[in-house]
């Protein structure tokens, strides 16, 4: 049978299994690609739009149409997002557009601001890099609720303009990259603001094969062979996948599988995950793991019973398993 088969066939198991409708909306909508007025998820949608979770980032959202600091946590307030880039991510992950309620509109305006100098919070310079870096990670989140917006047009075109330069032989160079990086940014330091991809693969059909098959080979490989976040990460996969460092290595797994051709690297990896579905044909990080995904990765408030852990696991590797395919001829 096929990835692809094997594939459709958890996430059949996963639409059985669990019947809290915001999951199912997930399913249909991000995993087997749904048009949005698509009948069957116009008949989930207003479930999924009253339900606990968008309900919960409706109700902690406040006047400005952030979650508190955009991203430095304020440990004086007990909220229940951490950052605003926190609770924007949730609603992404879990389905929620720019038409749906107003949570994402208002956060998509609230990006904005710090883009047009109109925002109370400020990204205060640090070092040189610091505007530079922030601005481009704003301009992403942006670019991921509504693409195309012109705001960020001139950050998009920076970086293009600095990848262009930093592979414009076929291989990487930090000397061009850095001279690219000054030129652009008037900066002066060695270190460099770290590469961009998330924006640049945004408006992906700017990006040409040669380039992105650059970048995958160059940073792809790193993260193979070094881990991206959590060291030694995807080339020592463990017999089990319930194993005490196996959610770390989802950060270098994530970070390989954004480019195109990443079976290259990730080919093993998945039949691993493949291998380690349990008896319903689904994934369990079991008991050991409190919080496998961070702050937004779940869709249960409750995350301290089995049902809601195998829910949240399986839809993060089914996640994971759709971006490898959408990437790769499989």
């Amino acid at each position: 049978m096929s990835l692809r088969d094997e594939f459709r066939k958890s996430v059949d198991r996963l639409y059985e299994f669990c019947e809290y409708p915001a999951v199912r909306y997930k399913i249909l909508f991000h995993l087997l690609d749904t048009p949005y007025d698509d009948p069957s998820l116009t008949e989930l949608r207003e479930a999924f739009l009253k339900s606990d979770i968008v309900e919960e980032l409706y109700r902690e959202q406040d006047y400005s149409g952030g979650w508190g600091r955009l991203y430095s946590k304020d440990y004086s307030v007990k909220a229940k997002f951490p950052t605003s880039m926190t609770a924007i991510n949730r609603c992404l992950y879990i389905g929620l557009t720019i038409e749906d309620r107003d949570i994402l509109l208002r956060a998509y305006e609230y990006l904005e601001d710090f883009l047009t100098g109109k925002s109370r919070e400020k990204i205060r310079p640090t070092n040189e890099r610091e505007i530079p870096w922030r601005t481009a990670s704003i301009c992403e989140m942006i670019e991921a609720i509504k693409p195309y917006n012109e705001l960020c047009d001139k950050t998009y075109d920076a970086w293009m303009y600095i990848v262009t330069r930093a592979y414009e032989s076929g291989e990487y160079s930090y000397e061009r990259e850095r001279a690219a990086q000054h030129e652009v940014f008037w900066t002066k330091e060695k270190r460099l603001v770290p590469m961009q991809f998330g924006l640049l693969l945004k408006r992906r059909e700017r990006v040409s094969l040669e380039l992105e098959k650059c970048l995958l080979h160059h940073h792809g490989e790193r993260a193979f062979y070094h881990g991206y976040f959590w060291e030694n990460c995807p080339a020592k996969l463990p017999v089990h996948f319930r194993y005490e460092k196996t959610r770390r290595w989802f950060y270098s797994f994530h970070y390989i599988n954004q480019f195109r051709g990443s079976a290259v690297y990730l080919a093993d990896t998945v039949n691993w995950l493949m291998e380690n579905r349990n008896a319903d044909g689904l994934w369990d990080w079991g008991p050991q793991i409190k919080d496998p995904w961070g702050y937004f990765g779940y869709f249960s408030t409750n995350r301290h019973y089995a049902h809601n852990r195998i829910v949240d696991c399986s839809m993060e590797v089914l996640n994971f398993l759709k971006k490898y395919i959408d990437n790769n001829e499989v």
